[in-house]
């Protein structure tokens, strides 16, 4: 797995809130994969979408288009130079450790919106 840094660890009442800065694409988007229905409207409300669309350019999260349209909103806010080439994306994965079952939750291009996600698990857990 390509170059990987840990930004954050927190424990509450035996639950362990990570996250992790990856450059592995095929890491963050089988954890962007796994996403549930809450945390994918809380990534889709980190990523200004109205502001860069018309509202009727915005797919719906019933629709089928909805989470491909999400990734390439990641994939775009994920590159860290566009002069660079290759082109370098990062991305934040939000890992909850439980019993020992570890569980990726949230991906993010930027760490703003996966820090404040990975604050709320702990808050909940507390």
């Amino acid at each position: 797995m390509p170059r990987q840094e840990t930004f954050l660890v927190e424990k509450a009442n035996g639950v362990e809130v990570e996250v992790i800065k990856t450059y592995d694409r095929s890491y963050a988007q089988e954890a962007f994969r796994g996403m549930s229905p809450e945390a994918l409207e809380a990534l889709a409300a980190t990523l200004s979408l109205t502001e860069k669309y018309e509202a009727s350019d915005i797919p719906t999260p019933d629709a089928a288009d909805y989470e491909d349209f999400l990734w390439d909103e990641i994939c775009e806010g994920a590159i860290e130079d566009v002069r660079q080439s290759p082109t370098l994306s990062s991305f934040f994965v939000v890992v909850e450790t439980n019993a020992g079952k570890s569980e990726e939750l949230y991906v993010s291009p930027d760490w703003p919106s996966a820090e404040e996600f990975a604050r709320n698990r702990i808050g909940s857990n507390q």
